[in-house]
């Protein structure tokens, strides 16, 4: 009777061992799957980070060198404008192809304001250039407009002695002007040839359809 007793009471207890190891499996088994779930859901994440902060150093990279691009463009561009005012510069030490260009641009400033009575500057040393080019210029003008014109040349305030050349011309109460001289001119083609230019000097960009 006692050994039945002791063979149940060990049956029993190896019952309860191996449902309590089955359950320990069950709920390991749980939690590792749990913490896999976990790392994998942490490694995704910090998968994703690194992607994107990837893409975010590409695109920096990227954009510091199409500013670097731009900028070596719009240096050598500056260089461009600065030899073509080098070059105006010494053509106005020319007296005689100085002399034809004043014609051009006194007449012009002339046509534009269309006053009765016009005031030039110019620099100082300009001032008996400009007046002979004036002296030629007013018949011409006159003819064309059938209408009579009084020019005066400003001796008391003239164009800075540093610019290339040109002059300046208002009408009567200085209200209207015209900048004619060899700077602006020149700064005046540049914008409008600009897009010109830029193609010439970079070649043609394929992401833009419509010149400026």
């Amino acid at each position: 009777m006692m050994a039945f007793i002791e063979q149940e009471a060990k049956e029993k207890v190896e019952e309860i061992n191996s449902k309590a190891e089955e359950e320990f499996n069950i709920e390991k088994g749980r939690l590792v799957q749990t913490h896999r779930v976990k790392i994998m859901e942490f490694f995704e994440k910090k998968e994703k980070q690194i992607e994107q902060h990837k893409r975010i150093q590409t695109s920096h990279l990227m954009n510091q060198g199409r500013l670097k691009v731009l900028k070596a463009r719009d240096d050598m561009i500056t260089d461009l404008l600065n030899e073509a005012r080098k070059r105006l510069s010494e053509l106005a030490k020319d007296p005689e192809t100085y002399s034809k260009l004043l014609d051009g641009l006194i007449l012009q400033g002339l046509y534009q304001l269309l006053e009765p009575k016009v005031t030039i500057r110019c620099r100082q040393q300009d001032v008996e250039i400009v007046q002979a080019s004036v002296r030629k210029n007013i018949p011409i003008y006159q003819e064309a407009v059938r209408s009579s014109i009084a020019v005066r040349i400003d001796r008391d305030l003239f164009l800075p002695p540093d610019i290339c050349g040109g002059i300046e011309m208002c009408n009567e109460n200085g209200k209207i002007k015209v900048s004619n001289t060899l700077e602006s001119r020149l700064e005046l083609l540049a914008e409008q040839m600009m897009p010109e230019i830029r193609v010439s000097l970079f070649g043609a960009n394929p992401n833009r359809k419509f010149l400026d």
